[in-house]
């Protein structure tokens, strides 16, 4: 049975074109926020919270109550708002326990302090595939859908809607790249196929959108349109013929503009890295790593 009382309030941060979401129980007020997005100039280094502002006096506004800042994984485009968001309205920070694999992999490229323990303590919260918990009357069910990182998962709620982070885009874009440090088109078409594999009414909220000339932003889709539509992962598509083609597309993919600075930051959670001696925080420039 639908809740239409559940509501999803939808944010886009225009610099990343990345979508933040508010998921609340307008009867219960009860909320979370997912992958939330901290403004960041990479020409000045300064990072300011005007973007993630507009979340907090949205939950104010409504007034929710927050009980999880979730994220689907450590984003690369974008550092993550979620201590900012905490701050102002609660909430524990959840991510997938895969979180340890990423941290071991970028605490080499970067040669972190040996203080930064790549066990996940960063977080709240470190999430088991399959894993299930509730804020009220809102059900969530915990996937893990590696490929793009080895920590991805989404969150299926109620069994009506998915948030699938970085995974899948539009039909019209495709799917997510598999370059990264851990990353495998092999394990991103299995993981899409399990998403795929969700009844065809079920709604896709997406982390991203790169529109083609003609339309607007979009964040929402649906099982069934993705598996008629989509330009990468459409039905009859065979695992060869994605991994072929993802793998050719990303060979000749740029690196995003800010993973740099995004990847130091989230795998800590969303905090800055500690001050060094003279009270500043620096972040690091890895040469001929990536």
């Amino acid at each position: 049975m639908i809740d239409n009382a559940v509501k999803v309030k939808a944010f886009l941060d225009e610099d990343s074109e990345t979508f933040s979401y508010v998921l609340y129980h307008q009867d219960e007020k009860q909320a979370v926020v997912i992958d939330p997005v901290l403004d960041f100039d990479y020409k000045s280094g300064r990072t300011n919270t005007k973007g993630a502002q507009r979340i907090v006096d949205f939950v104010n506004s409504e007034g929710l109550h927050v009980a999880w800042v979730l994220e689907t994984h450590a984003h690369a485009d974008h550092l993550s708002a979620a201590p900012f968001v905490k701050e102002q309205v609660g909430g524990h920070i959840g991510i997938g326990e895969h979180i340890k694999d990423v941290q071991k992999i970028f605490k080499d490229v970067f040669d972190l302090e040996k203080e930064f323990l790549p066990n996940g303590h960063q977080f709240d919260h470190l999430f088991k595939d399959g894993e299930t918990f509730n804020v009220g009357a809102m059900n969530f069910r915990v996937l893990h859908t590696p490929g793009h990182t080895p920590a991805d998962l989404c969150y299926i709620v109620n069994e009506q809607m998915i948030f699938v982070g970085d995974t899948l885009f539009m039909p019209d874009v495709g799917t997510a790249r598999c370059d990264f440090p851990g990353g495998s088109a092999a394990t991103l078409f299995q993981s899409i196929k399990k998403i795929l594999a969700l009844p065809e009414a079920t709604e896709i909220y997406i982390c991203h959108d790169y529109p083609p000339a003609g339309r607007g932003h979009e964040y929402k889709t649906t099982v069934g349109a993705q598996r008629k539509h989509s330009k990468h992962v459409h039905d009859g598509v065979s695992e060869a013929e994605f991994v072929k083609m993802r793998e050719e597309r990303d060979a000749g993919l740029e690196m995003p503009r800010l993973i740099l600075p995004s990847i130091q930051v989230n795998i800590r959670a969303g905090h800055m890295p500690p001050a060094d001696e003279n009270g500043k925080v620096y972040l690091k420039l890895p040469i001929d790593q990536l």
